[in-house]
């Protein structure tokens, strides 16, 4: 069977009876996740698009993956719940077929100054990013390693990289997604699953009711803001056949502000 390819559908994919491999992206009702989740079914894949609450969101992009052509669901879950995610996966397995491609994208992203995290908001931040990682490729890798092909993308971010004041659970989580992508990268090179991250800079995203657009914008090298359509387009090189030979690795998306 002919992988994902970023340059055309497959006639046949790693995985699903329909013939199209089948992804899973969490935080996928809204900016990135949209995005990416749209980028894969223009590829080719079937979808399915986890979110915490939003099912309204979820339900739009559902049916803007399906105008592509391709199959999606929509569950409702928080990542860290690994019986809930076990459900969703389930549920892609019966309704779409073993998923062989994961998003990682789930995360919160908040400022408080360091004295002031609570441990509620602590675990919430990097549990979020880093537990729900954990918990949803735990899942979906047999399936990975039964089928013979996997891609696994978790999305980092620049201050993982950086850092940034007012933000040490955001960067904590992001830096440790990072090093869980070269974990899980080594372990299963062999097995024919390539885990990649990719790390977003500054982008041009929707926020939530009055907080404050990114300021930042003059000091990128390329001069604006970066778009969500040009990380997914990085996920869908990274899941595609021409990245076989590419894992553990971390695909930059900033507009040359971190190199």
């Amino acid at each position: 069977m002919r992988p994902f390819t970023v340059t055309d559908k497959p006639d046949s994919g790693p995985s699903s009876t329909s013939g199209s491999p089948v992804a899973i992206v969490t935080g996928a009702g809204r900016n990135i996740g949209r995005s990416i989740a749209l980028e894969l079914a223009a590829g080719g894949a079937d979808v399915t698009l986890v979110v915490r609450t939003r099912r309204a969101e979820a339900e739009v992009v559902a049916e803007e993956v399906r105008r592509l052509g391709r199959r999606a669901l929509v569950g409702i879950a928080d990542v860290r719940d690994e019986r809930a995610f076990a459900r969703i996966a389930d549920e892609t397995r019966n309704g779409l077929g073993p998923p062989t491609i994961l998003v990682n994208n789930a995360a919160v992203r908040r400022e408080t100054s360091f004295l002031d995290v609570s441990w509620d908001e602590w675990r919430d931040v990097t549990g979020i990013m880093l537990d729900g990682a954990f918990v949803c490729s735990r899942q979906v890798l047999p399936d990975m390693l039964s089928e013979g092909w996997g891609r696994i993308v978790m999305i980092a971010g620049l201050t993982g990289q950086t850092g940034a004041t007012h933000r040490a659970h955001v960067v904590a989580g992001k830096a440790g997604l990072l090093g869980f992508t070269k974990a899980l990268a080594l372990e299963y090179a062999s097995r024919n699953v390539t885990v990649n991250a990719v790390s977003p800079g500054l982008i041009d995203t929707a926020r939530e009711g009055s907080a404050p657009r990114h300021q930042g914008e003059r000091t990128i090298p390329v001069g604006r803001l970066g778009r969500p359509e040009e990380v997914a387009g990085a996920v869908r090189y990274l899941v595609s056949e021409e990245a076989a030979f590419v894992t553990g690795q971390t695909l930059n998306v900033n507009g040359g502000l971190y190199l």
